[in-house]
């Protein structure tokens, strides 16, 4: 279960469709009358044998974001540092957007032959989206033309987004005055609490982590429990914190162009995490009611692994109590030895505290 849970885990998902962001109205006052927008997409070339001897993008965060902008009528490019073909980290290609991504051969050839960094010009494009994965966090911050485009792209008010360990591009960026481009602005990413718990092979190489230097920058750090979906719009600067938002942040880049979003089915763990959120936020009733309907249609998989890693890095009775719910929910459709295990444990953490009050 370890071995799943790390690769369903950290390599994407959810932005369930309920999510709402409170978007300025300058954010969308510059929407373009040309057609269509053209929106570049950014990855790590770092990657080398799928993650095993040097990290990489993440597919399903790239797949996810493309799909989405490709449905809604944008132009997408896709470029890297030194441009060129690029490497995943390991992926699932059965997952429906990975699946769909592969019958793309636009896609395709998009990531065999990712433009160079260095000859983009930020007027060519409307949004910059910079994708995650950890070997976001070796070759992208040191990358000056990506620090240029940046720099340009924010001076212009064009819309930059980035997801999970795609704000390391953002880190070394300084606007005009000299001031870090992140300085007093409101953002998110891969938190210090995911990392301890997903970062271990690659982390201790990190020239930082991503949630310490962002803060040492002046940047504002908004975070939600641990994989737990997160957008953060400021202006024309969102962010995701971890692979769970990436089609939550697309689309905010869109609502950011003065586009509102298509309407779409989710995809199947969008579904599932969706499901979670409103059973923590008391929908019980409906939750089960949905179940009883259809359980195969949701990954109970997910829910029970998010649970028992929340369990474990759980700082305070609250989190407990939420990890605990989560697995609760999961056990009746999902049966695995260590998801009983540490639901049993979770009981007694709790009645242990709950005997020890006045």
């Amino acid at each position: 279960m370890k071995h799943l849970l790390r690769h369903r885990l950290v390599t994407a998902l959810l932005a369930a469709a309920s999510w709402s962001f409170s978007i300025s109205p300058s954010s969308a006052a510059t929407a373009s009358t040309a057609s269509p927008a053209r929106v570049l997409i950014v990855v790590s070339g770092e990657g080398r044998e799928q993650g095993k001897t040097r990290p990489g993008f993440e597919m399903d965060e790239f797949a996810q974001a493309w799909l989405l902008l490709r449905a809604n009528g944008l132009s997408v490019e896709v470029a890297s540092p030194k441009g060129g073909a690029v490497e995943a980290d390991r992926y699932d290609p059965a997952d429906d957007y990975n699946s769909r991504l592969a019958a793309d051969p636009q896609a395709l050839a998009a990531l065999k032959q990712t433009r160079s960094t260095a000859e983009l010009k930020a007027s060519d494009y409307r949004a910059v989206m910079v994708m995650g994965g950890k070997g976001a966090m070796f070759d992208l911050p040191k990358d000056p033309g990506l620090q240029t485009l940046l720099r340009e792209m924010d001076a212009q008010g064009g819309v930059i987004a980035a997801v999970c360990h795609g704000p390391a591009a953002l880190a070394e960026v300084r606007r005009a005055d000299g001031q870090p481009l992140v300085a007093g602005r409101r953002l998110t990413g891969f938190s210090n609490e995911e990392e301890a718990a997903f970062g271990k092979k690659w982390a201790a190489q990190f020239p930082w982590l991503l949630e310490d230097k962002l803060k040492a920058q002046g940047a504002r750090w908004d975070e939600a429990s641990m994989m737990m979906p997160k957008v953060v719009v400021d202006g024309r600067l969102i962010t995701g914190q971890n692979p769970f938002s990436t089609t939550a942040m697309t689309e905010a880049v869109l609502r950011a162009l003065g586009q509102e979003p298509k309407a779409r089915l989710p995809f199947r763990d969008e579904a599932t995490m969706s499901l979670a959120q409103r059973w923590l936020e008391g929908e019980q009733a409906a939750v089960q009611a949905q179940l009883a309907a259809d359980a195969k249609a949701y990954k109970m998989e997910l829910i029970a692994m998010l649970g028992v890693y929340q369990f474990k890095n759980a700082g305070d009775d609250a989190s407990r109590r939420q990890a605990l719910s989560l697995m609760r929910l999961a056990e009746p459709h999902f049966k695995h030895e260590r998801l009983s295990l540490t639901i049993q444990e979770a009981k007694q953490s709790l009645a242990t505290v709950n005997h020890h009050q006045p």
